[in-house]
């Protein structure tokens, strides 16, 4: 039996991330990965807003790291799963051929991740403000 080891990758500097955070904003689930550090930045950039809010239904959501679906081997995280959908995109706008399931080759992986950290690394685009900072919010 072979198993797959999955490096969830930290989307703001490349690190290796140690959780996924979701959160919603304006009608919009995001998903993003990061290490303790940046999980806990975050955390404490959004507490004076989350004790100020409504909740609006719900509970409190586990972390994902821990947590598996039953059909999954051990070996391959949640989180991992939104990764392989994101790497199947990028392989096929990308020339790279890869099956809709299964196991996707370590190349393609390889690949996808070294064009991550160069795009993270790449100069904001001339649109005036910084790669990744959004402009949903309401005033």
């Amino acid at each position: 039996m072979q198993h797959a080891h999955i490096t969830l990758v930290d989307d703001l500097d490349g690190s290796e991330a140690s959780e996924t955070v979701q959160f919603m904003l304006d009608g919009v689930e995001y998903t993003i990965d990061l290490n303790d550090e940046h999980a806990a930045d975050l955390r404490e950039e959004l507490a004076r807003y989350v004790e100020g809010a409504r909740r609006t239904g719900g509970r409190a959501v586990r972390r994902r790291v821990a947590e598996r679906p039953r059909h999954l081997s051990a070996a391959v995280p949640l989180a991992a799963q939104s990764e392989s959908a994101r790497i199947r995109e990028w392989a096929a706008a990308n020339g790279h051929h890869v099956n809709a399931q299964g196991r996707i080759p370590n190349e393609v992986i390889a690949a996808y991740r070294a064009d991550q950290v160069k795009e993270r690394s790449a100069p904001a685009k001339a649109t005036g403000r910084a790669r990744g900072t959004r402009v949903n919010a309401k005033a």
